[in-house]
């Protein structure tokens, strides 16, 4: 995060998806199960199991357990956020420091609803994975009891034929979106549903998702933007829970097919919620009217660009853009104290080709909010976020700077507009095409080698940022 190793993690999606794929054309095997731990290593596995088209499970590893931190629980969001902190002399470094060793107290994924328990949610809601599994802590001992059941799950999907093809279908995809938007799960479901969607021929584009959660209630209070860390869905009663909500609600499908031969609705039949949980709304009091995805358009993102909310995001922003060719001079600009209340922190040239590899902004973002400034200042980039990432943070804006898209026309001092309930991301008063004509793309930052081949190859982020045949 941060650095030049961030542009390995968007690529490393297809370089897991096409080492699965290969073991299992090489092995040719009748069926198979597919483990997974973090970010992309879940849709790329989904991606893999859609490809070959045989019989398979997808297992993930499980959510680390939160940190104590002086009495509250704590993920690795919180220490980005305490950078921020320092840089604005509201933290010292001693409670940093005390903080960052407590914060990922053990083995597990990042610890909110961020990417890695957002995918492994979609999972089991989408059906690839079986009810209950996904949302077991990586230590809990009930890991090894569930996944001993699952031995079961796959071999009874290889019995009965059942392959990813009869599973994955549109009414699944849409059930997987409206349970992302409502908990408020990271934007980087939007980049894997339209990949994995486009893998099994699934009419899926980003405005559908837009759609899908605006009809759909924001219900669960997860880190983020929450109060709770991702293991407390668990003792909440499990991703069922969530499921069971929405399928009441007519908001999700209860009738779609799961990898276990039952439909979603059957599999939430048997869920058992916690008593006085706190962590899944009811449908009478949601956190939030519409879901967290939001896709905005307009002169700086003809395309779609893609921003969470929460029940405390800024829903508008007006003010001046200042512009960043490359995310470490964002981020110096942010602990040098140069960034302002009202402006729009612009990074481009981030993109999935111009990056390449689309890095995540965590440590920019959450330096914006430590300073206090996550009310005041929004930011505007090519690239994408962490699911750790709150504030109105918008990202994937396309087309890209390094294509020519709108982005490489702003200057400094450019009044940007944001309006999250117009879906509006718009530049006050300029010309844009006109400024383009002068202009001509950077020299690629890699010339040879995995890098070099990904930028040749991958396609706009509004569609999934996938490669080319």
């Amino acid at each position: 995060m941060g650095s030049e190793g961030m542009k390995a993690s968007l690529v490393s999606r297809e370089v897991i998806a096409d080492s699965i794929e290969l073991v299992g054309r090489g092995h040719q095997f009748d069926a198979m199960c597919a483990i997974c731990a973090c970010d992309k290593t879940i849709p790329a596995s989904a991606m893999a199991l859609a490809r070959l088209d045989r019989p398979g499970v997808l297992l993930y590893g499980g959510s680390i357990m939160p940190g104590r931190f002086r009495g509250k629980d704590v993920a690795v969001g919180d220490v980005y956020e305490a950078i921020g902190a320092v840089a604005g002399g509201t933290m010292s470094e001693a409670d940093l420091a005390e903080l960052e060793l407590v914060a990922c107290p053990g083995a597990g994924a990042c610890g909110g609803q961020y990417t890695a328990n957002t995918m492994s949610m979609l999972m089991e809601v989408i059906g690839l994975s079986p009810y209950g599994f996904n949302s077991i802590p990586a230590m809990d001992p009930g890991k090894h009891r569930a996944a001993e059941g699952v031995g079961r799950v796959v071999l009874n999907a290889l019995e009965n034929d059942l392959r990813p093809s009869r599973i994955l279908t549109r009414r699944a995809f849409d059930n997987a979106t409206a349970a992302v938007a409502a908990s408020g799960g990271s934007t980087n479901a939007v980049l894997h549903l339209l990949a994995l969607a486009r893998e099994v021929g699934v009419e899926l584009h980003i405005d559908d998702i837009d759609r899908i959660s605006r009809r759909t209630p924001l219900l669960c209070d997860l880190k983020p933007g929450g109060r709770f860390a991702a293991v407390e869905i668990h003792r909440a009663g499990g991703i069922g829970v969530l499921t069971k909500r929405l399928i009441e609600g007519g908001y999700v499908d209860g009738d779609a097919l799961t990898v276990t031969g039952r439909t979603l609705g059957e599999e939430c039949e048997s869920v058992k919620e916690t008593p006085g949980q706190e962590v899944v709304a009811p449908l009478a009091r949601p956190l939030g009217a519409e879901g967290g995805l939001v896709v905005l358009r307009g002169s700086l993102a003809p395309e779609g660009s893609v921003v969470k909310v929460t029940q405390h995001t800024p829903r508008t922003h007006r003010g001046p853009a200042r512009v960043f060719n490359r995310e470490e001079d964002a981020f110096a600009a942010v602990l040098g104290g140069k960034i302002n209340a009202g402006d729009t922190v612009v990074i481009r040239y981030e993109g999935p080709r111009g990056g390449p590899g689309m890095r995540e902004m965590l440590q920019v973002t959450a330096a914006i909010v430590g300073e206090g400034l996550g009310e005041t200042v929004a930011m505007v980039t090519d690239g994408r976020f962490s699911g750790a990432t709150r504030g109105l943070m918008i990202g994937h804006v396309a087309p890209e700077a390094a294509l020519g898209g709108p982005l490489a026309a702003l200057k400094d001092g450019d009044i940007v507009t944001i309006n999250v309930e117009d879906r509006k991301l718009e530049v006050e008063g300029v010309d844009l095409a006109a400024r383009l004509k002068s202009w001509s793309p950077p020299e690629p930052n890699y010339r040879k080698g995995v890098l070099a081949r990904y930028a040749l190859l991958v396609g706009s982020a509004s569609e999934g940022a996938i490669l080319k045949p």
